[in-house]
């Protein structure tokens, strides 16, 4: 059998034909459909944008309306799921919870039929309207009480927020919060997209690719890198230290979370917005010593490894953000999926239109003919 050429992590290999989003690794560009990423942070909404992933195009006043009507009404979650989230252990990381909720949905919606439009959309619409309700409970659940109600006055973001905090948001703050649901929604073949293309592949149900994509998203080298920013910057501790921690880890070649990225070789045109958030906020509320690390830190980096590429990726200012909203650091991520779960969806639906199952080959490095050895015998050599 000829030997194929081996790129690890599938570097560079195309896994499939798309045209949800765009990136131009490069020039640092990224766009959903076409449309160019700043446009849609400026302009749209995260529910907006959603439709405008999973169905191809951007919705009419009509169609939005309809498509928010549903969601809203389809917020609560059965009780079921919440006795089962009151048996998850206190100490479990939030993305776990997740992974086993949204499985747990499918347990509910099973009458799969991927024929049927109808199907779909309503799978689109439970997914996303109940995911987000899922992460606010287990916030809750893990103290101790009891799970707060989606409220059907409140739009998606701001009704999040509200379930997350039990108290309204300044909408300046919830309209900041969709807007990171818009950029985190899609970013083409990434690890948990082709974890659930592969998961899609197979003509399961959408819940169990969800779950299967939560589960991806859930590592450091994904999604849980906005967790550890955080704990670097606080681990700084003042600009002043920013060199030295800077030249500690070159030496030791450490990585540098939030920082770097598979594709973009400059500055992720998703951190550039976020970092205008971020500056946003505290113009509104005041500074933030973290921000200030973090800036350094960028100038810093850019000095020392930016000829290598490395530059901030989504992850570096997101965390700033969602601290200064409340958000409790280990939900950083089951957030990114909340958006994501828009993008899953889209390559779902899309794989649906010329499916083949994933089966990728293998070149085997193990050894040939060896003998079976008696158990009697084994270890006495």
């Amino acid at each position: 059998m000829t030997v194929c050429d081996y790129q690890p992590g599938l570097e560079g290999i195309p896994a499939a034909q798309s045209q949800i989003s765009f990136v131009d690794g490069q020039a640092g560009l990224l766009a959903y459909r076409g449309i160019p990423i700043h446009d849609l942070a400026q302009h749209s909404s995260f529910l907006e944008t959603a439709y405008l992933l999973i169905w191809g195009q951007l919705p009419t006043h009509e169609e939005l309306e309809a498509f928010e009507h549903e969601i809203t009404f389809h917020r609560r979650v059965k009780y079921r799921i919440r006795d089962m989230m009151k048996c998850f252990p206190e100490s479990g990381h939030p993305m776990d919870a997740l992974q086993a909720s949204a499985a747990a949905l499918g347990l509910f919606y099973s009458q799969r039929n991927l024929e049927d439009p109808a199907y779909i959309r309503a799978a689109v619409v439970r997914l996303l309207a109940k995911i987000p309700t899922m992460v606010a409970a287990f916030r809750h659940i893990r103290k101790g009480n009891d799970p707060v109600t989606p409220r059907d006055d409140l739009g998606y973001s701001a009704n999040f927020l509200y379930m997350l905090n039990e108290q309204e948001t300044d909408p300046f703050l919830s309209r900041i919060f969709d807007v990171c649901l818009i950029l985190h929604a899609e970013h083409s073949m990434n690890a948990s997209t082709f974890s659930a293309r592969v998961t899609a592949s197979t003509l399961t149900d959408p819940y169990a690719i969800v779950a299967s994509a939560v589960g991806t998203l859930g590592g450091p080298l994904h999604g849980g890198a906005n967790e550890e920013v955080v704990t670097m910057l606080e681990e700084i501790g003042s600009v002043e230290n920013v060199a030295g921690f800077v030249e500690d880890r070159i030496a030791r070649k450490a990585k540098f979370m939030g920082f770097g990225h598979r594709v973009y070789k400059v500055k992720d045109p998703r951190a550039t917005i976020l970092q205008k958030l971020v500056e946003d906020m505290m113009a509104r509320y005041g500074s933030d010593r973290d921000y200030d690390i973090a800036c350094e830190l960028e100038r810093v980096l850019a000095e020392k490894l930016g000829h290598k590429g490395i530059y901030p990726n989504v992850d570096f200012y997101s965390g700033l953000i969602y601290r200064r909203l409340g958000i409790p650091t280990d939900l950083f991520t089951p957030i990114f999926a909340i958006a994501r779960v828009a993008g899953w969806l889209a390559h779902w639906k899309e794989q649906l239109e010329a499916n083949r199952i994933y089966r990728p080959a293998q070149n085997y490095v193990g050894l040939h003919h060896q003998p079976f050895i008696p158990i009697e015998k084994r270890g006495l050599e």
